[in-house]
């Protein structure tokens, strides 16, 4: 895969920082396709991860009661990511921003990525990555991006390092980057 240079120490600029939702945790774990991939510029250290409580638990949530297979998994790979925790958004000010995104359970990732002033959001909920009128107040203030969008634009990936990891299965890595669970 193409390999971006991290972007601290490129010409003095600071490293990105970048949030991501509970879909790309979970997905990021349970399958070793692009939101995997995302986790794993994180875990090289090629951009700042930024999390929020209530992200980490939407995705322990949907593990444990979806892939409970994939829970140790996903408490390793939160260890192995050195991330920055911002606070969630409070009821006050989610209530405040409804009109933010379109379903109102998104707002508070919404909200967090606003205010951490992250340079992208990464997301596969088509509620934040809606190109129309439902997302325009979140994306006047934060870009976001699909995860294949983000490896493509941000991380320098070619179509080609895409089209290889969009079916990819576990069994299609080497033995040693493998899930154990496969």
């Amino acid at each position: 895969m193409a390999a971006l240079q991290p972007t601290a120490g490129r010409a003095g600029r600071k490293k990105l920082r970048v949030m991501v939702d509970a879909n790309v945790l979970l997905a990021g774990v349970v399958w070793p396709r692009w939101p995997h991939e995302v986790l794993e510029h994180a875990r090289r250290g090629d951009f700042r991860l930024v999390l929020l409580p209530l992200v980490i638990e939407q995705a322990r949530h949907r593990l444990v009661t979806r892939f409970p297979a994939y829970v140790d998994k996903f408490e390793a790979t939160l260890r192995a990511i050195s991330h920055q925790l911002v606070k969630n958004p409070t009821p006050n000010q989610v209530a405040r921003h409804v009109e933010l995104v379109r379903d109102v359970t998104d707002v508070p990732i919404a909200l967090a990525a606003i205010n951490a002033r992250v340079d992208y959001l990464v997301s596969e909920d088509k509620d934040l990555t809606a190109q129309d009128e439902t997302t325009t107040q979140l994306r006047k203030r934060v870009t976001v991006l699909l995860s294949g969008t983000f490896l493509r634009e941000v991380m320098g990936w070619s179509s080609d390092d895409l089209e290889r990891v969009r079916g990819r299965t576990w069994r299609d890595l080497p033995q040693s980057e493998r899930s154990e669970e496969e």
